[in-house]
């Protein structure tokens, strides 16, 4: 028996899973839909070529199961970019070691003063994110910074370097409730050519952290795959098996997905296996048929048409208004980005847009504790 997602993932290779889901008939695809509890098997039909003809099926009953779990409600979040500064050299990434660009981290006075401009956009949720450098955003640092927050906010997330389960219980008693580790690409064999140096290009001990994780008490984890890097419709079944890993192993923690496509960075890096608009709404649907209580994030890496279009269909959080740099929201430092945004709206055009077509914004949804 398995005792991580990495003893766990093992069993499949990415190429044979890539052939089964493109042998996919129409008969899986019918078959899969009229399940009306699905699994992974059905989520390859759902996810393959076969079931292009069927996104409309799939769209109504993704937006009945989103509807009759969530209602017309739509939580809100922010990024906050705490650092730029990385140790790793990944090919994708604006932040990578290997890129010229002027390096920055948030003092405490510094992230008051972003502080200040978010509460004043109304967000109570907050993601805190950083490049990845074990010296100068060591956990302790992450830890300083929570419990600087925490009077704040009502939920406080983080999407920063994988950590050690003592470190994840630790962050978890000063207040994170909610954290992310993007897997980036499940296909382990490709993997090192997308990560050439630092700590994130060891793809097991990246791979095991959601276990961490989970086994430090924290509320709910964050997966996905960087849409582009491998072929997208494979590494988001990956995605799927290592969600359905994870709630059979810990049945008491909640599960989110994120669906990040490649946006333009420093160092210009063109995607091999681009997903286009029509693939990503496959996503989001499939997504939701396999499982109706898994929330569906999607940020202002999107366009505000795409955004507009799916926001019926499976998603449950966005973020508006968002920066990608630290120090972003009390001064702008385009050349300290990460990646270039898509959707510009700020938070209040895009809450009036919510409203226009009967949506509740959530800006505070519960709070972790007092």
């Amino acid at each position: 028996m398995e005792t991580t997602a990495y003893d766990f993932l093992r069993r499949y290779d990415f190429e044979d899973l890539r052939r089964r889901i493109y042998a996919q008939t129409a008969e899986d695809v019918e078959r899969a839909l009229t399940e009306a509890y699905r699994t992974t098997e059905d989520f390859i039909a759902l996810v393959s070529p076969a079931a292009v003809p069927y996104l409309e099926v799939m769209a109504r009953e993704a937006h009945r199961l989103t509807i009759e779990r969530y209602g017309k409600t739509l939580q809100l979040y922010l990024p906050l970019y705490l650092s730029n500064i990385c140790s790793n050299s990944c090919v994708y990434c604006g932040f990578s070691k290997e890129n010229k660009i002027r390096r920055r981290q948030l003092t405490l006075s510094e992230i008051d003063r972003e502080v200040e401009a978010i509460k004043r956009l109304g967000f109570r949720h907050l993601l805190l994110v950083s490049g990845e450098d074990l010296r100068s955003s060591s956990w302790q640092y992450y830890l300083e910074v929570v419990k600087h927050l925490r009077p704040h906010f009502a939920q406080l997330s983080l999407e920063v370097q994988p950590l050690s389960t003592e470190q994840y219980h630790a962050l978890g008693s000063a207040g994170i409730s909610y954290v992310c580790v993007y897997q980036e690409t499940y296909h382990e064999a490709h993997y090192p050519r997308y990560h050439l140096a630092g700590k994130k290009a060891d793809y097991r001990y990246r791979l095991e952290t959601p276990d961490r994780i989970a086994q430090a008490g924290i509320e709910k984890i964050g997966l996905g795959a960087l849409l582009g890097l491998e072929e997208w419709r494979t590494d988001s079944t990956f995605t799927a098996l290592h969600l359905s890993y994870l709630k059979r192993k810990y049945r008491q923690t909640r599960y989110s997905i994120s669906l990040p496509r490649l946006r333009p960075a420093v160092g210009a890096y063109e995607p091999s296996c681009p997903i286009d608009d029509l693939g990503l709404v496959q996503l989001i649907l499939a997504f939701r048929l396999l499982d109706p209580h898994v929330e569906i994030s999607l940020s202002t890496r999107e366009s505000e048409t795409l955004r507009n279009h799916v926001l019926p269909l499976g998603i449950t959080s966005m973020s508006a208004g968002s920066h990608t740099e630290p120090g972003g929201y009390a001064e702008q430092h385009a050349d300290l980005e990460q990646f270039s945004i898509n959707d510009s709206r700020s938070p209040e055009e895009f809450v009036a847009y919510l409203r226009s077509v009967g949506y509740e914004p959530i800006w505070k949804d519960w709070d972790t504790w007092m």
